[in-house]
């Protein structure tokens, strides 16, 4: 297998899907030399069959508002490979939302759902609505009007949906409530459910809390404590607010938060007051980061992302793709920072990556650092097959242990021979190794 090649027939085959080409390049440019260890992959076309998804399925979601006005937006599932479980990974509700980025998101949980441990495939879906400044009757509407044409193509055993950017509670808790109803079973089809209906304890902390957790072992590598560090980051919805929690806790100064409308920058470190004010805000009240600064008297910076505003020492990116670009890339390398650990899924671009892999510092990518949120997922299905409900302890004890060992995975395959870990090479050498077994083991299908 040449990456080149592959990629080139890929652009070709799909012109106008720039962030899946991304998504593919990062990954086959990594495996190439492990891929062409056993030529049996390449005789059976594994790589073509790994990039292209199993299954696309595309829908009108008409609704109506509080005006009584019919809207029309578009929907999306991509399946993308059930190798070695049942297809898994969120819905995201945003006006970006188009088939190229649920592709990328796909294929990238395919790796990072093999990461887990656990038994599950790849998917991702979503919509081009967005909920912002829309009522909870206008929410509730699309989103069951959304399940309507989706819910015959999932099922506990067969495809488990969850939240993702513009899908919390809330919207999860109307996606299920309509799934039970045209499904007429109550078998935990979604994951991030309310905990009075089959959720899982720590599921909302879960994506948060993960990328804390791989990051400590990182750092543990190079003998870092994390007591005092000024961490950056970006985002303020539940992967921002509960990986900034996570690390006050822990002792370390929380620096800045954002939206889309801007940043803002706690120059002293986000206390446990501002913490809880911010919950309120975003949670209840579905409130802006402007707010937040505006309450504190903190400056705010509309319309800028917080790598060249901020003095930092580790940067956790947790709001959405390609958002850390190469010159915040290099402004963060010359400032200092020590980590990056990815709270979102592909937020750094390409040159990015480049910057840090060549300045040697500890780089995660989302596919490994943000794995906490779908292994718990993971752990919600498995609670809900079994008709129990775990403690906090014991769910936070398994995805502390899952972490640490899709650490050690990454160590594993990203290890050079001068010790440097290069956890991109280790997680999608990984992640890619067990899907290709399964999928070499199963057939031609």
């Amino acid at each position: 297998m040449k990456a080149t090649e592959v990629l080139a027939d890929l652009k070709r085959r799909f012109p106008n899907e720039p962030e899946y080409i991304q998504a593919v390049e990062e990954v086959i440019t990594t495996i190439e030399d492990t891929y062409n260890e056993y030529p049996e992959f390449e005789r059976y076309n594994l790589i073509e069959r790994l990039c292209i998804p199993d299954r696309i399925f595309s829908f009108r979601v008409s609704w109506v508002d509080d005006k009584g006005q019919v809207r029309n937006n578009m929907g999306w599932r991509i399946q993308h490979n059930n190798a070695i479980g049942p297809y898994k990974g969120g819905i995201r509700f945003h006006s970006s939302v188009n088939q190229s980025i649920l592709k990328f998101l796909a294929f990238e949980q395919t790796f990072k759902n093999s990461l887990t441990t656990l038994a599950m495939g790849g998917a991702k879906g979503g919509s081009d609505f967005s909920p912002r400044g829309k009522s909870d009757m206008e929410v509730m509407r699309f989103c069951q009007a959304f399940i309507q044409e989706l819910w015959r193509q999932i099922g506990a055993d067969t495809d488990v949906p969850a939240g993702d950017i513009g899908v919390g509670g809330r919207e999860v808790g109307y996606m299920y409530g309509m799934y039970k109803k045209m499904a007429r079973e109550n078998t935990g089809t979604f994951t991030g459910k309310g905990r009075e209906f089959g959720g899982s304890l720590i599921r909302p902390e879960a994506t948060g809390y993960g990328n804390v957790y791989f990051l400590l072992n990182m750092l543990q590598t190079r003998g870092i404590d994390i007591a005092g560090k000024r961490v950056a980051i970006s985002g303020s919805g539940n992967v921002a607010t509960y990986t900034a929690e996570k690390l006050i806790s822990l002792g370390a100064k929380v620096v800045s938060l954002s939206d889309s409308d801007g940043t803002v920058v706690i120059p002293d470190g986000l206390t446990q007051e501002q913490m809880d004010y911010v919950f309120r805000l975003k949670n209840i009240y579905r409130g802006r980061i402007r707010e937040f600064a505006e309450e504190y008297e903190l400056p705010y910076h509309p319309g800028e992302r917080p790598w060249q505003i901020v003095d930092c020492d580790i940067a956790m990116p947790s709001a959405t793709q390609n958002e850390l670009d190469g010159d915040d890339a290099r402004a963060l390398l010359k400032q200092g920072v020590i980590a990056v650990s990815e709270g979102a899924n592909m937020p750094s671009t390409p040159d990015a990556i480049k910057e840090f892999l060549a300045a040697r510092i500890l780089y995660a990518p989302g596919k490994a650092a943000n794995a906490g949120g779908v292994s718990v997922s993971g752990l919600e299905m498995a609670q809900n097959s079994q008709k129990l409900s775990w403690s906090a302890e014991e769910v936070d004890s398994k995805l502390r242990q899952i972490m640490a060992d899709i650490h050690h995975q990454c160590e594993l395959f990203g290890k050079e021979s001068d010790g440097f870990v290069n956890y991109v090479k280790g997680a999608n050498v990984a992640g890619f190794m067990k899907v290709a077994r399964a999928m070499m083991a199963q057939g031609i299908l």
